[in-house]
């Protein structure tokens, strides 16, 4: 049997797909897809054939509002075509995830992927203090990034501005002009 400890996927990699939503860190179902090498809609048809296997803590779907904030914080528009929103499968679902999936690629993804969350979890819960960094750079993201889409929304409105400005000072004048003025 082939040693399941060699990783599939560099763990830095796997660690750049998981996100922490509503408290929680979790991966995206077009990530995991990628990881898997699987189409995202059918990870999402194997998920719809067995919901039973997906409660809320193991599987929820983004909000609108969350959805524009991460594709805010990760700076791409890779998901223009969606026609529905991502589902966010916790680690449970995750690992629930190797039961639907049963490719060997799968299996040793899944099973990489919950060591890099079991390892998550007990370097955070062994330094406190991390975690507390973690939630503050997390807020000072938050804030930076509110910031930032006021100081575009300032710019496109100077932006307004002169162009109404150029456009006035170019119209085509009327009215009765006296000689030599």
């Amino acid at each position: 049997m082939e040693n399941l400890t060699n990783e599939i996927l560099p763990d830095e990699f796997v660690v750049s797909k998981i996100y922490e939503l509503r408290g929680v860190r979790v991966m995206l179902d077009f990530d995991l897809a990628e990881l898997y090498n699987v189409e995202t809609r059918d990870l999402n048809k194997a998920v719809n054939r067995n919901p039973d296997r997906f409660p809320a803590d193991f599987m929820f779907r983004l909000t609108p509002g969350e959805f524009k904030n991460l594709m805010f914080q990760i700076g791409t528009s890779r998901w223009g075509g969606r026609r529905k929103l991502p589902n966010a499968f916790t680690e449970a679902g995750v690992a629930m995830l190797s039961s639907v999936l049963n490719s060997k690629r799968a299996i040793k993804v899944n099973i990489q992927i919950i060591r890099i969350f079991t390892k998550l979890r007990g370097a955070i819960q062994s330094h406190p203090e991390i975690l507390r960094l973690i939630e503050e750079i997390q807020r000072k993201d938050i804030e930076q990034d509110q910031q930032l889409l006021l100081i575009f929304e300032y710019l496109k409105q100077l932006e307004q501005s002169k162009k109404q400005e150029i456009e006035f000072q170019e119209r085509r004048k009327i009215g009765f002009n006296l000689p030599g003025g």
